[in-house]
């Protein structure tokens, strides 16, 4: 169920064999979002449970979710990047369908974050899903 963007990072995942070089594409992916806007960094968009200070601004049109997030970690910024692929553009109910855990492990994210890092993208999820089901 995992929409073109996040299918285009699997693929590229594939080509990368290296850990380093993986780290480095979603840190990559991360660099090449837009900022969020400072004056969207305030406590209701902020995302606790994270061990950096990461902030999600999500949106539905037209019955369409999307979101735009920050972090001040450059990987933690590259996995809110990966997430945007995962779910920007679905519809709500899509949204909640998204094993999030299982497309994740496809690009074996699971086994190579700190416990710390994998709280923080559960976390992440957790803001996501309860969004797009209020909406």
């Amino acid at each position: 169920m995992a929409s073109e963007a996040f299918e285009a990072i699997v693929e590229d995942f594939e080509f990368l064999e290296d850990w380093e070089d993986r780290y480095r594409y979603v840190i990559d992916q991360g660099k090449d979002m837009d900022p969020l806007d400072d004056a969207l960094k305030v406590p209701a968009t902020k995302v606790d449970g994270c061990a950096s200070q990461v902030w999600l601004h999500p949106q539905i049109d037209d019955g369409r979710f999307r979101f735009d997030g920050d972090s001040d970690a450059l990987i933690v910024r590259g996995l809110i990047a990966v997430l945007r692929a995962l779910y920007n553009g679905l519809s709500c109910a899509e949204v909640g369908a998204v094993d999030a855990s299982a497309e994740l492990a496809r690009l074996g994210l699971n086994e190579h974050l700190s416990a710390q890092r994998s709280n923080g993208v559960r976390a992440m999820i957790e803001r996501i899903r309860a969004v797009a089901a209020a909406g």
